[in-house]
C-alpha cells in the first residue's frame, strides 16, 4: 500500500455542510474506504489548510480518481502529496545507480 497526505480546503459550500452536519466528515471517511483508500489519520488545522489526512491507497491511480471524485462536489479542494517512507527514502538514496 501507497502513502499519500491530503491537504484539504473547504469552499463556503462545505464549511456550510459540516457546521449543519458534522458528522459529515465521518461519512466522507467511510466512503474513501469504499472507494478503496484506508484513512489512518485525521487533523483538523489552523491555516491554510482546513484538514491534513494521511491515507493508505494501493496504487497513485485510486488516489488520484478519490481526488477527482471528492473535488468534483465543490465542497472541498485537494492537494495530493505522495509520502516516502524515511527508511525508503534513505535506501533510495544510497543506491547507486550505472
Amino acid at each position: 500500500m501507497a502513502t499519500f497526505i491530503l491537504l484539504s480546503r473547504l469552499t463556503d459550500e462545505g464549511a456550510q455542510t459540516i457546521t449543519q452536519e458534522p458528522e459529515r466528515i465521518r461519512a466522507v471517511n467511510h466512503e474513501l474506504e469504499r472507494m478503496g483508500v484506508r484513512v489512518l489519520s485525521q487533523w483538523a488545522v489552523l491555516g491554510p489548510y482546513d484538514f491534513v489526512n494521511v491515507v493508505e491507497a494501493s496504487d497513485v491511480i485510486t488516489i488520484a480518481r478519490v481526488s477527482a471524485e471528492l473535488s468534483s462536489r465543490g465542497t472541498v479542494r485537494i492537494m495530493t502529496l505522495p509520502a516516502v517512507p524515511m527508511d525508503e527514502f534513505i535506501a533510495g538514496l544510497q543506491r547507486r545507480g550505472p
